[in-house]
């Protein structure tokens, strides 16, 4: 009797354990944003982080980040992109860097909400370019299907939404009930902290490292694995094939998340993309081959 009690509750703080943590971890409060940088906008699901970058009068382009890496992914582009002229938008999804949390579902109509808050909210009403990585490739795909008018030009920097590898412990997170949330919460951090750290530049380290201790970020990675990342964008990207909008498409060729075979797949969906590989970039690119992958998206934007 006694043991039985003790296992029972033994397994009752296991369980809670994850709840615990997350509570310890630190919320977004005023005075982070008033050190930002950047501007907010009060979106369905709670307040977004923005900024724009470049000279008021350039084209505009909108950048969207991926799962874990907020719009600081952008640094190296964003000061290629502005010397070329150009007016870029960045921002945070929900979740991460200074944006809110959010939760229940991350879909893809739930990014799309705060996208078109935050674009009727600045006024960009005439044709925009779209960068999308990673999670973000399939937010601007998914943007651009619904709405080609409004877009000049595509650039998909390793893009979800194709094809995707994910280890046992991602799928488990994903696929399990009950169990993947306790997996998740307890073990995750831990998965994202052992990344190639000596590849990220201080600025991306730092916001790791925040976002590791932030409330509310495992949860929304999780709940983005289990919505919009799910998601296959066949129908999408055919019905973006059927348009007169360019796409130019960015792979690393030693990237682990996005497989090589993504690139056989989305010429099959849409032949009119141009694809242009990164030698040895892994699915960081944006940040171990900031470079490459700038000069490849002001080509891709000015050709």
């Amino acid at each position: 009797m006694i043991v039985a009690a003790l296992v029972g509750i033994l397994a009752v703080a296991v369980a809670a354990l994850p709840f615990v943590f997350e509570r310890q971890r630190q919320a977004i409060n005023q005075p982070m944003r008033n050190q930002s940088g950047g501007d907010f906008v009060v979106s369905p699901e709670g307040q977004t982080h923005y900024r724009w970058s470049g000279p008021v009068d350039g084209p505009v382009i909108v950048a969207v980040h991926g799962l874990t890496t907020p719009m600081v992914v952008w640094d190296g582009a964003v000061a290629s992109l502005t010397a070329a002229g150009f007016r870029v938008l960045t921002y945070d999804l929900y979740g991460r860097g200074m944006s809110d949390s959010a939760s229940g579902p991350q879909d893809l109509p739930f990014f799309l909400d705060q996208l078109d808050t935050l674009l009727a909210d600045q006024d960009v009403i005439g044709d925009v370019s779209m960068l999308g990585y990673s999670l973000g490739g399939s937010i601007v795909t998914a943007f651009a299907a619904r709405q080609p008018s409004r877009v000049n030009t595509i650039v998909l920097v390793a893009s979800a939404g194709i094809e995707g590898a994910e280890t046992i412990f991602d799928w488990g997170c994903r696929s399990l009930p009950v169990v993947g949330d306790w997996l998740h919460a307890m073990f995750a951090a831990g998965q994202l902290r052992r990344g190639s750290d000596a590849q990220k530049p201080a600025a991306v380290l730092e916001m790791q490292r925040f976002h590791l201790s932030r409330c509310g970020f495992l949860p929304a990675v999780l709940a983005s694995r289990r919505g919009a990342l799910r998601v296959t964008l066949e129908d999408a990207h055919r019905k973006l094939a059927k348009t007169a909008v360019p796409i130019t498409a960015i792979w690393g060729t030693s990237d682990p998340v996005i497989p090589a075979r993504a690139i056989g797949t989305l010429t099959q969906w849409n032949r009119n993309v141009q694809h242009i590989e990164i030698a040895g970039a892994a699915h960081g690119l944006p940040y171990t081959h900031a470079d490459e992958m700038s000069e490849a998206i002001v080509a891709a934007l000015t050709s």
